[in-house]
């Protein structure tokens, strides 16, 4: 089916992504490509307008010569309408005409009106606030004349029919970690091809307390065909002596691969690897235009040699709040479907510097009691994520009359949508201070808590 689309064209900016996600919250379908995609690329995907931003002045990775790329000019010439995102903007187009105010909202957009190009002066993070949503509606659906026809429901339905026709008869195995992004995954491709499937449950030993049980129990209600590989000792003797977190999670990565790889030769006859790798994965694992965050293990994590003919990633073009849709459209329920984020690496990327099964264990302590407190607070479903960290760090402290010397515990809590941005979240003192004695009393190694008052950006949610 195919479906009105806009597209941002990627200058190596940080709002991209936002920009992305707000048109398709207005039920548009929206793509990012990069700047200098050919124009007959460009059109056979009969785009009904364009949006695009600048690189910020102040940039500084190294990849800033992008902002000052012009756009291909023929372009222009096309009569399909452009919105170009902040005063930068003018410097794109090669034009003299003077700019005039239109429309709505109160004059934000000036325009070119015989090129159909029109420059809104606001910064571009503040898209997603309430003016730069309607500056956006006014673009998308009074200028461009759009519908709106981008609903979960046609891509969930589309998307089965795809994988039908590509895998037919052969067989798939899918990597599940129990997590919203693989399970909508697996349940979309299992609709697709059924018993073909082979979930593989991999628990390397890094997941929180009682998790892998937890996991295993939720999929047996599925129907799915699910294989639990118990591979702790595997990963914790490769990550050994390993701090750096780009290296813990490439490490990761390509021994998930390695466990798929041998799960596979056992099946026989596995000609594809299904992943729950969603768009934010991409993005920060470092694309054309835009530096690397931080590595995914399941994209800038995987080896370059892969014993698989095709990844089959069903959701790679999705928003975490789309994959939330498309799990409810699949039937999935909303317990699941809106369980907090959990990272592929675990709390490898929770407890900092060179893992051991001890600092494990306590940060697996530590975080059952954080995520216990939240919710006798019946915070859990108003908090978008949280977690506790094992920093590394110990300090002084006194416990029964005696000096200390112990870790320090940090807790991480934000809200956000699709994990692009995120904003911290400010648990009451009292909750706070509940969480604290507990984790200071419960976990013997544990003599201080502190709490993580960082958005994102400049922070990741993820410390590592």
């Amino acid at each position: 089916m195919e479906h009105e689309t806009i597209i941002v064209l990627d200058f190596g900016g940080l709002y991209e992504q936002l920009i992305a996600r707000q048109v398709r919250a207005n039920n548009i379908y929206c793509e990012v490509l990069p700047f200098d995609t050919p124009i007959n690329t460009l059109m056979a995907k009969q785009p009904k307008g364009f949006i695009f931003t600048e690189k910020p002045i102040a940039a500084t990775d190294g990849v800033d010569s992008l902002a000052g790329e012009k756009i291909n000019q023929g372009l222009l010439e096309l009569g399909i309408p452009v919105l170009g995102i902040s005063a930068k903007s003018l410097s794109q187009f090669n034009i003299n005409e003077a700019l005039e105010p239109i429309g709505q909202p109160g004059g934000l957009i000036s325009a070119v009106k015989q090129k159909n190009i029109y420059l809104a002066d606001i910064n571009p993070e503040d898209i997603a606030a309430f003016h730069g949503n309607e500056l956006l509606e006014h673009f998308l659906y009074n200028i461009c004349g759009l519908n709106g026809d981008w609903l979960m429901s046609d891509f969930a339905e589309g998307m089965v029919e795809s994988l039908k026709q590509k895998v037919g008869s052969k067989k798939a195995i899918c990597a599940l970690s129990g997590g919203v992004d693989s399970t909508v995954a697996a349940v979309m491709v299992h609709k697709a091809i059924g018993n073909n499937l082979t979930c593989i449950f991999v628990d390397h030993g890094l997941m929180r307390l009682n998790e892998g049980d937890e996991v295993m129990g939720i999929f047996d209600k599925f129907g799915l065909n699910t294989v639990r590989v118990n591979a702790q000792d595997r990963f914790l003797n490769k990550l050994k002596g390993v701090s750096n977190p780009e290296e813990k999670r490439k490490i990761i990565g390509e021994e998930f691969i390695r466990v798929f790889e041998e799960e596979a030769k056992k099946i026989g006859g596995v000609d594809y690897l299904v992943q729950g790798t969603i768009y934010p994965d991409i993005i920060e694992s470092g694309t054309k235009n835009s530096g690397l965050v931080k590595s995914h293990h399941n994209v800038g994590g995987l080896p370059d040699v892969i014993d698989f003919k095709e990844i089959i990633e069903p959701l790679r073009d999705l928003f975490k709040d789309e994959v939330r849709k498309v799990g409810l459209t699949l039937g999935i329920d909303e317990d699941l479907v809106y369980r907090q984020p959990f990272p592929g690496p675990g709390l490898a990327v929770r407890s900092l510097g060179e893992l051991t099964k001890e600092k494990l264990d306590i940060l697996r302590q530590a975080d059952f009691i954080y995520r216990d407190e939240i919710k006798k607070a019946k915070l859990d479903r108003v908090i978008w994520q949280y977690f506790a960290v094992l920093t590394g760090l110990k300090s002084v402290g006194v416990k029964s009359g005696e000096r200390t010397y112990s870790y320090t515990i940090a807790l991480r809590a934000v809200t956000s949508v699709d994990a692009m941005t995120a904003t911290w979240y400010p648990i009451p003192f009292e909750t706070l201070d509940s969480i604290s004695k507990r984790i200071v009393n419960e976990c013997p190694q544990v003599n201080r808590v502190v709490y993580d008052i960082t958005s994102k950006p400049p922070a990741t949610i993820e410390w590592e």
